[in-house]
């Protein structure tokens, strides 16, 4: 129940933000195109932001070692195997960029 009530409440937070943010920008006079456009930018940044910061206990990050590389995978929910996996390809991988 909890991972499905999440989303949901995340959608809504995010479209009342960005509502509340786009009322404000007509109240100035902005052209709507232009407030549409901004409150659906602020809708997906928002929505984004919140699915991201509900994943970070369940995400690990790993790094190329080499210094100034910047390859990186990110895994969500990962079992031990393929989290080792992934360790060593972030550790060995032939392009360093």
């Amino acid at each position: 129940m909890k991972q499905r009530l999440f989303p949901m409440l995340a959608e809504v937070v995010a479209a009342a933000m960005a509502g509340y943010l786009g009322y404000h920008l007509s109240t100035y006079d902005v052209p709507l195109a232009l407030v549409v456009a901004c409150a659906l930018a602020l809708y997906i940044a928002f929505r984004d932001t919140l699915h991201q910061l509900a994943q970070a206990p369940h995400t690990v990050t790993h790094r190329c070692t080499v210094p100034g590389c910047a390859f990186t995978v990110r895994l969500t929910r990962a079992d031990a195997v393929e989290n080792r996996r992934w360790q060593e390809i972030a550790a060995a991988h032939p392009s360093h960029t």
